[in-house]
């Protein structure tokens, strides 16, 4: 079976370590690997975050597949690279319904409780709303 992947990636090194992970779920099916890069933005500032992606969005996903090339040579053949705007654990769960998404994989990072409490958890988010399985690499 095929698998669509998608990866969450910010560029750190729990967000690399899934990258790979997903390239290598998307080799051994013959699949694909999708990664997003989530561009978070205060309320009341979508439209200037719009502007900005219509202004620099192609530009960093360019550069994000360079980025991904380094870590993994094919990557150029196996990944589709996105840039948008948005909460985290939104963009991602938004990934999944609108691009026929089989897997999700996400970095874990390490948070103290307070900070989980105040700014919650993407990998919490994605695992209680996904739908399809969700892998969290650390």
């Amino acid at each position: 079976m095929r698998h669509h992947v998608l990866v969450g990636y910010d560029g750190s090194p729990s967000s690399q370590r899934a990258f790979r992970f997903a390239l290598d779920l998307a080799r051994a099916s013959g699949g694909r690997v999708r990664v997003v890069t989530a561009v978070k933005v205060a309320e009341g500032v979508v439209d200037t975050c719009a502007i900005v992606m219509a202004d620099k969005g192609t530009q960093r996903a360019r550069e994000l597949l360079a980025e991904l090339v380094t870590l993994a040579p094919d990557a150029q053949q196996l990944v589709e690279v996105e840039v948008t705007c948005g909460s985290p654990g939104d963009v991602l769960l938004e990934q999944v319904r609108e691009h026929d998404i089989d897997h999700v994989v996400i970095g874990h990072t390490e948070r103290g409780a307070l900070a989980r409490w105040l700014l919650g958890s993407v990998s919490d988010d994605v695992l209680d709303r996904a739908g399809v399985p969700v892998t969290v690499v650390r």
